[in-house]
This record gives C-alpha cells, sequence and structure tokens, in this order.
C-alpha cells in the first residue's frame, strides 16, 4: 500500500470517528477497543483504535523504557486532540505500550483558595488548564480547596489528598499539577500519597518556556531558570525523577537534560555559573544596541502585557513587521524591536517583550532580568489589556508587579485594552469604567490603531530645544537625522541650503550648532 493510500484511509477513518458516533462496548480491561469498520475507496481494511473514558489505572504494566508522553514534541501531541475520544488509526492492532506513547499526558489539577472569591479560584485553575494543555497535556479533571493557607505537609488537607487519589486512580492519570510553587517536602509527601507524578505551577511554566524557546539567549535563560528551581528539589522528585532524561519526564520535566536523583549539586551550580558567564555575554550584546539607540536618543516603546494579550499582533499592526502570531500561552519568548514613525516622521523603537502571567516564577523574572531591562529603558510602557479576559483587572495587576520588580514601575504607562472583537456591550461598558484613558484597539481588524499611534505620539517625549538651520545641499544626511529625530516646523529650500526650523533634542542641538541661524 502506497503512503497516499494510508493517508486516504486514515483521513475516512477519522471523518468516521466523530462526535455522532459512540465508542463500542468497553471490551476486557484495556483501555481502547477495536472496531473492525470496513475500508474506504482502494485501500485495505481499517482498525479504528477508540479510547474509552474513564479507563482504569494500569501504569504497573507499562515499562520504564518505553518512551513517554513527553518524547512526543508539542505539535505532533496537539494534534492528538483533532479527534475526542481517538487515539489514532492504525492499519493494524496496537499494543498498550504503543496507546501510552500515542495518547496525551493526562493531568489532574488540584488548587487551595485562600484569599478573593470563588470565581478568582476557579480563574486562576482555569489559568492553570490552559497552561497545561500548552505544555502538551489533557486536563482531566481539577480540585479545589477552601483553606486559610496551604497544609504544611501535603499542600492540601488529608480528605482532599484521598479525594485526590481517588480521582487520578479512576481517571488514569499520570502527573497532578498543584496550583502553587510546592515547597521539596510538600511534593515528596503529595507524591507519595497519589502515586503519580507531582509538579507545581512553577514547575510547569519552566517546562512551556523549555519548549518555546527558539534564540540562544532564551534558551540559556531557561535553562539556567530550571536549574535554579531543580536544585534544592534533587531529592524531590521520587521514582519520576530517577527515570527523568532529557525530554523523557514528560511536562515538567522537560528542558536541562538529563538529571537523575544521585546528580552532584556541585555540577549544576558549575552549570548555572556557565550560563550566567554566556548570558553575561549576550546581555553586552543587548546593551551595545540600546547604547546606540540612547546615543541616537530615538524614543523606545516597550509593549508589556499579560500572555497571550495580543501584544505581538499589536506590533505587527503598529509597523508592519511580520512576527509569528500564536493563539497561545507564551508563544513569544524573544525581544523583536522595530522601528516606526509619528506622523511628523519622528523616528521610534517599538519593542515586543515576553508575556507576564500571576505568580510568575522569580526564577524566570531573574533569568529573564536582561530582557525585561528593556521595558525599563524604554520612554514608554504600552500596557496591553486582554478585554475579552473574565479577570482583565487581576492580569494587569500581576503585570504592574512584574514591572516593579525590574523597576519600570515609574516609566510612563500607557494602557491599551485589546480583542475590541471580542468584547460584548456590557463589557465594554465596564472596561469603559476601570480604564476611562485607555485606547481601545482590535489588533485583529485594525480598528482603533489609528488612535493608537496617536497616542504614542503624544506620549512620546517631545524634543525642547527650538532652533533654525540652514544646512548646505552635501549634508542631505543631517537633514534626513534632523527629520527623523526632531519635530520639523518649516522647511524652505535657498541658494546656499536647505533651511529648518525645527525642535530637537539637546544632543542633536550640539551636532546642529555650527549651521544655526542666529536670530534678527
Amino acid at each position: 500500500m502506497n503512503d497516499a493510500t494510508v493517508r486516504d484511509a486514515a483521513a475516512w477513518a477519522l471523518r468516521w470517528a466523530g462526535p455522532r458516533h459512540s465508542a463500542p462496548e468497553r471490551q476486557g480491561s484495556t483501555p481502547f477497543a477495536v472496531r473492525d469498520i470496513g475500508s474506504p475507496p482502494g485501500a485495505a481494511r481499517v482498525k479504528l483504535v477508540v479510547m474509552h473514558e474513564p479507563f482504569e489505572n494500569t501504569r504497573e504494566d507499562f515499562s520504564s523504557d518505553a518512551p513517554s508522553t513527553g518524547e512526543l514534541d508539542l505539535e505532533a501531541r496537539q494534534a492528538l486532540r483533532r479527534v475526542a475520544g481517538v487515539a489514532s488509526t492504525e492499519l493494524e492492532d496496537v499494543t498498550d505500550a504503543e496507546y501510552r506513547r500515542l495518547r496525551l499526558e493526562r493531568v489532574v489539577l488540584v488548587g487551595v483558595w485562600t484569599e478573593g472569591t470563588i470565581e478568582d479560584a476557579e480563574n486562576s485553575l482555569d489559568e492553570l488548564a490552559q497552561l497545561a494543555e500548552t505544555a502538551g497535556s489533557e486536563v482531566v479533571d481539577g480540585l479545589i480547596q477552601r483553606r486559610s493557607k496551604p497544609d504544611a505537609g501535603t499542600f492540601i488537607g488529608s480528605g482532599k489528598v484521598k479525594e485526590l487519589k481517588d480521582a487520578v486512580e479512576a481517571l488514569g492519570a499520570d502527573t497532578v499539577i498543584a496550583d502553587g510553587e510546592l515547597s521539596p517536602g510538600q511534593l515528596i509527601a503529595l507524591e507519595k500519597a497519589v502515586n503519580v507524578k507531582v509538579i507545581d505551577r512553577t514547575a510547569l511554566i519552566l517546562d512551556i518556556f523549555a519548549q518555546h524557546a527558539k534564540s540562544a539567549e532564551g534558551k540559556a535563560q531557561v535553562e539556567l531558570a530550571q536549574l535554579q528551581y531543580l536544585l534544592p528539589r534533587l531529592r524531590g522528585w521520587g521514582d519520576a525523577m530517577s527515570r527523568q532524561g532529557g525530554s523523557n519526564g514528560g511536562v515538567g520535566l522537560r528542558g536541562p537534560g538529563e538529571t537523575k536523583l544521585e546528580t552532584d549539586r556541585r555540577r549544576i551550580r558549575a552549570k548555572v555559573a556557565k550560563l550566567r558567564r554566556e548570558l553575561a555575554k549576550l546581555t553586552v550584546t543587548r546593551e551595545t544596541k540600546r547604547d546606540s539607540r540612547t546615543r541616537n536618543r530615538v524614543p523606545g516603546v516597550a509593549i508589556a502585557g499579560y500572555t497571550n494579550a495580543g501584544k505581538s499582533s499589536l506590533l505587527n499592526a503598529l509597523t508592519g513587521a511580520g512576527i509569528l502570531v500564536q493563539d497561545a500561552l507564551f508563544a513569544t519568548l524573544d525581544t523583536s524591536t522595530r522601528r516606526s514613525r509619528t506622523a511628523e516622521g519622528r523616528e521610534y523603537t517599538v519593542t515586543d517583550t515576553v508575556g507576564f502571567v500571576r505568580h510568575l516564577p522569580h526564577q524566570l523574572v531573574e533569568a529573564f532580568r536582561s530582557t525585561l531591562e528593556e521595558v525599563a529603558e524604554s520612554d514608554l510602557v504600552v500596557h496591553v489589556i486582554d478585554g475579552s479576559h473574565p479577570d482583565p483587572l487581576g492580569q494587569a495587576e500581576a503585570v504592574r508587579e512584574v514591572l516593579a520588580e525590574v523597576g519600570a514601575e515609574e516609566i510612563p504607562e500607557l494602557v491599551v485594552v485589546n480583542k475590541l472583537d471580542l468584547v460584548d456591550p456590557d463589557t465594554m461598558l465596564q472596561l469603559r469604567s476601570d480604564w476611562p484613558d485607555a485606547v481601545f484597539v482590535s489588533a485583529h481588524s485594525g480598528e482603533g490603531i489609528d488612535k493608537l499611534r496617536d497616542a504614542i505620539e503624544q506620549a512620546l517625549p517631545q524634543p525642547d530645544t527650538e532652533l533654525t538651520v540652514c544646512i548646505p545641499y552635501v549634508r542631505g544626511d543631517l537633514v534626513s537625522r534632523l527629520r527623523s529625530r526632531g519635530e520639523v516646523l518649516t522647511t524652505e529650500h535657498r541658494g546656499d541650503g536647505t533651511v529648518i526650523t525645527a525642535r530637537v533634542d539637546d544632543r542633536l542641538a550640539g551636532e546642529l550648532r555650527a549651521f544655526v541661524l542666529e536670530k534678527d
């Protein structure tokens, strides 16, 4: 059978397995069933593998040598979601080990509600579910416990631990993800209690960063953050850690390479020191570029905001940059800087930055500090808010906390409420009440982008030295520099050169001193 026939057969089988058809009765204790569904034209007969929900936890029968879900790259794992309830289509029956390689890593979420409303707790767990799915997992359940503070031993109380264990066993979950940062002791105790891998919110976010980092600097920053997080927890991963090797650990355990339980702490500290040296060299390069912009007095605009608020889309709308845009959390980890101009021709830079999130791991803030300093060194922060999110105020507060941590709290802020096309009229009234001075836009449709450009132009630092110069025609470079860095008021062409009256900054005024015309 040729490849085209195989593809046609698989596509035909997937169409058959749509939501109109229910799974056949479960046979025995296998977590899947095989039904002979005939054959499409020109193909051999196809057997469809159908998953059943829920299924028994048979973890004891899968070998530690078998590849885990973590070995599938993100795109391949996400592709398994395309047809609900279907693990794969194969020309022959599959073994249990093959089935386990194909399915997504199944996770149960658990959170502790210590303050705020139940809606706040549910929003936090919903965000954790989005993070887990971004990492390539399938969320099968979520539990919340109301407590004044997390349990010092197991994060949640003993009764909720039993409920969690029952859910893990009933749903065949592989992993528990806690909505908070667990101490090494809590991690050990909870993992022993539920008998599956346990990770926390911090490890999950680090895992996503490890998958999405593209540049050498981004990868080094993520690896540094992961090793700093891992160092005090080397004895806290139980059996899951002892089997880890590179990507084989699945969600929350990818990134820095092989990290066995018996790893020498000294070796990890040496690796951390090496990464710091590498990042220091990259920081020098970044600072050199930033110093060049400062010398030329090109104003800088930094786009900051919660993850998936539409920052990259906004950069594209403002500059035509063509940055890849994805509807995913932490799609952008590497900063992108593009140039734009005001209506008068003044040049300024626009920088897209990494997205923020509630309880952003301090290891990441520290590792990405050189990148985040782009915000602190800017002249204006464009704070992008997702108007369609159920808790935009909470997201804005989380962003401002990180900005304060990197020393950018004093930078002038322009609030931009994005995704106007997804906001209903009632929500719009509330948003306008919360942010009366904000600019409302849709980066997707382009609505409000011209107003945003005008607002940026008004918010940028204005040149304050007015002068009149006569620049010889052979010095066109000075005319170009004056137009890009200053505000041109009048222009006149004379026999001896171009006479321009403009407002410029002090540095450019010094460069033009030899050409200044004295006032009568």
